[in-house]
C-alpha cells in the first residue's frame, strides 16, 4: 500500500512538472493556428500598414523549418560538444584540454551574422549555412558542462567501480556519464535555448524559418510582422527550456534516489 501511494504521488508530482512546459506548447500552437484572430490587435500596433498579419508562408511550416534546423544542429554538437569533453578528460587526452576550451570558445566570439557571411561565399544560401553557425555558437556551453559534470565525479566512486573489476569504458558509461548527465543536459538546455533565438538570423540568407516575419518586418518597417515572429520564437524558447528543465530534475531526483 505505501508503494503504491509512493507511485501515485511521484505520478502526479511528474504531471505538476509538465504542465507548464504544456501551457507553452498549447500557447504556440494557438498563436499559429489563430494569428489571423489577432489582426485586431497587430492593427492597433501598426496602424498604417495595409496588412498586418504576415502571409507569404504558413506558420507551421516555417515553425518546423525552425525546429529542424535547430534539431539538426544541436544533435550535431551534443555528439561533438561531448565526445570532445569526454575526450579530454581521459589520461591521453588530456594535453588537449586548453586547445579544446579556446576551440570552443572560439565559436562564440565570432558574431553569428559574421559565421553566416562566411559561410555564404563558401556553402551557398540556405539552410547549412544557419545550421554551421548554430554549431559553433552553441558547442561552448556543451563542452564546458560536459568537462564539469565528468571531472565533478567524486573519484572514490570511480576507483570503487574500477576495484569491482569495471573497464574505463564501463566505468565512464556506467559511472561517469550518468552522474555528470544533470550538468550535461544543463549545457545543452543552454546551447539549444539560445540557438532557437539566433535561428531568426538564417532568414537573412534564405533559410526559411520563423525569423521570416522579423526580416521582413524591419525591410517593409512592419512591426507587426516582427512581433508576431519574435512572439512565435520566445514561446517555442519558452516550450523546450521548460522541457529541458523538466527533465533535469527528473535526472537529479533520480539520482539522488540511486
Amino acid at each position: 500500500m505505501t508503494r503504491k501511494l509512493a507511485s501515485v504521488s511521484q505520478l502526479n508530482a511528474v504531471s505538476v512538472q509538465w504542465f507548464l512546459p504544456l501551457i507553452w506548447a498549447v500557447l504556440l500552437a494557438v498563436c499559429i493556428v489563430g494569428m489571423p484572430g489577432l489582426e485586431s490587435m497587430f492593427r492597433w500596433v501598426e496602424t498604417d500598414a495595409r496588412q498586418v498579419i504576415y502571409e507569404r508562408a504558413a506558420l507551421y511550416e516555417l515553425l518546423g523549418r525552425h525546429v529542424l534546423v535547430v534539431g539538426v544542429a544541436a544533435a550535431v554538437t551534443i555528439v561533438v560538444g561531448v565526445a570532445a569533453g569526454i575526450a579530454v578528460t581521459r589520461e591521453q587526452g588530456r594535453d588537449f584540454l586548453p586547445l579544446v576550451g579556446q576551440l570552443a570558445s572560439l565559436g562564440q566570439t565570432f558574431p553569428p551574422v559574421a559565421v553566416l557571411a562566411l559561410a555564404v561565399p563558401v556553402l551557398g544560401f540556405g539552410t547549412l549555412p544557419i545550421i554551421v553557425a548554430l554549431m559553433l555558437y552553441g558547442l561552448l556551453p556543451i563542452v564546458r558542462n560536459t568537462l564539469a559534470g565528468i571531472n565533478d565525479v567524486d573519484p572514490t566512486i570511480k576507483q570503487a567501480a574500477q576495484a569491482m573489476g569495471m573497464t574505463p569504458w564501463q566505468v565512464l558509461r556506467q559511472v561517469e556519464l550518468p552522474l555528470a548527465a544533470p550538468v550535461i543536459l544543463a549545457g545543452v538546455r543552454t546551447s539549444v535555448t539560445i540557438n532557437i533565438a539566433t535561428a531568426a538570423l538564417g532568414a537573412t540568407v534564405g533559410a526559411s524559418n520563423l525569423g521570416d516575419p522579423i526580416i521582413a518586418g524591419i525591410v517593409n518597417g512592419n512591426v507587426a510582422y516582427v512581433l508576431q515572429g519574435a512572439l512565435l520564437i520566445a514561446l517555442l524558447a519558452l516550450c523546450v527550456d521548460s522541457a529541458f528543465n523538466v527533465y533535469q530534475q527528473h535526472l537529479r531526483q533520480r539520482l539522488s534516489a540511486s
